[in-house]
């Protein structure tokens, strides 16, 4: 049998090219059960384009994460993903015979990864159009080759600082203190603001951005102070933090509970990143409540706690819509609330109760943080209450065979379980579970609707 064409192999090539690293190892495997001398090309061609991307990424270790956004939206240095692949064509041309030794592992590999990234910054130099075209993201092509070029320059320090950036996250030393500051000193001997740069490099490798306070607070004696900050280079990466706050808390007050039941995840993980940026805030910058940052933060506080206290307030009236009561006759004229169970078990109704009590149940953190805990606890407590009355009432009607639908009542009561189990009331909802279940098996001793709702 015939091997690859020159065409199937360009075609090919360009696929294995563009393939993700998850796609490209499921490639390996899939091959490697192929039999023929084709599918032996194709492994080969796989292995290599394996073998260079873990190459690629030894290499350009310190900058990899440049090449793609933050997850969380803060603002950062960033370059099109796909200059990453034509950078490394560029840089391993001008070193090709140094490339095997980047397979081993060990102080020649570093030494040649430092040694390829300087070559890079001279390709970027030297031939820019051929590292970044000039049809490629043209509005940020000369401060991007500018910002590309300086961060190969200084990949060799950031790369000696990565192994310790944990340690700088907790509780370092004074020697490692000492070693944090001594690096910073060796990058703007290297660049004027080369300090900011590897500074903007060690950020994209945190997940977490609120963490490089931590870092910048310990990069000199006066850093804490925010006159002293607010004036230095490294003001950016606080106003950038600050302005994600003031994002997602209009993004929070433009929230309207409703049908779509993603949404209110995206709440809950603003409110959760807003109250650890403003407590990190709080924890490494002496503010000035005068100053523009402090105000900025107050600001953001006062709105946080307003919104949280109003979802607090929707969830109680939500939950009331939801699950309505009625008043039935007693006796004569004497009469009584009880759960109206011909109420609807889906809708936008429905659905907007649940998305608020889940966003109750979730947002313990925040709440200590801006001041609405011991409601959000009196809260809870009241609907646990609320919600086992309910179907305890509801059950009762099944069971003395009052309830006008006893499957839609059934299922009121597992709506009823669900509620309780988004405010993290889990030991009730399974009670409350438990008795729907025997009140099914009362009504029948076969399938019931219990066993549906259940």
């Amino acid at each position: 049998m015939s091997g690859l064409t020159v065409a199937h192999r360009a075609a090919l090539a360009a696929l294995i090219g563009q393939a993700p690293d998850d796609m490209l190892t499921k490639l390996s495997s899939v091959a490697a059960a192929l039999p023929g001398e084709r599918a032996l090309e194709l492994r080969a061609m796989l292995a290599d384009e394996t073998r260079e991307r873990t190459r690629r990424g030894l290499v350009f270790a310190p900058l990899l994460p440049m090449f793609r956004p933050r997850p969380d939206g803060v603002e950062a240095v960033a370059f099109p993903a796909a200059v990453l692949p034509r950078l490394w064509q560029a840089a391993a041309a001008r070193e090709p015979a140094l490339l095997p030794k980047l397979d081993q592992d060990g102080p020649v590999a570093v030494a040649v990864a430092d040694r390829i990234c300087l070559a890079a910054a001279a390709a970027v130099r030297d031939r820019p159009e051929l590292i970044w075209p000039a049809a490629l993201a043209p509005e940020d092509r000369e401060r991007g080759l500018a910002d590309l070029a300086a961060a190969l320059d200084l990949a060799h320090l950031a790369r000696r600082g990565l192994p310790s950036l944990d340690v700088w996250l907790k509780r370092p030393d004074g020697d490692q203190i000492a070693e944090l500051r001594l690096l910073l000193k060796d990058c703007a001997d290297v660049h004027l603001d080369g300090a900011q740069r590897v500074l903007e490099m060690l950020f994209r490798h945190l997940d977490d951005a609120v963490l490089i306070l931590r870092i910048l607070t310990q990069s000199s004696c006066s850093s804490e102070q925010e006159t002293f900050l607010s004036a230095s280079e490294l003001a950016g990466f606080v106003e950038r933090l600050i302005a994600g706050v003031d994002l997602r808390v209009a993004r929070i007050a433009a929230f309207r509970p409703g049908s779509d039941p993603a949404a209110v995840e995206t709440v809950i993980d603003d409110l959760t990143w807003c109250a650890n940026v403003l407590g990190e805030l709080d924890v490494t910058l002496t503010l000035n409540p005068l100053s523009v940052w402090g105000k900025s933060v107050r600001d953001a506080r006062v709105s946080l706690s307003a919104q949280l206290s109003a979802f607090l307030r929707a969830a109680d009236r939500a939950v009331d819509k939801a699950l309505p009561l009625e008043r039935i006759q007693i006796s004569g004229r004497m009469t009584r609330k009880a759960p109206q169970l011909t109420a609807p078990v889906q809708g936008e109704t429905v659905q907007a109760a649940r998305s608020l009590l889940k966003l109750v149940g979730a947002v313990r953190g925040p709440a200590s943080t801006f001041g609405a805990e011991s409601d959000r606890k009196r809260l809870v407590d009241s609907l646990t209450v609320r919600l086992s009355d309910y179907a305890e009432q509801a059950l009762l009607l099944v069971n003395d065979g009052e309830a006008p639908d006893p499957v839609n009542a059934l299922r009121l009561v597992e709506l009823a379980a669900r509620c309780l189990d988004l405010i993290d009331a889990r030991p009730v909802a399974r009670t409350v579970r438990r008795r729907a279940a025997v009140a099914g098996a009362a009504k029948s001793s076969g399938a019931s609707p219990s066993s549906r709702a259940a």
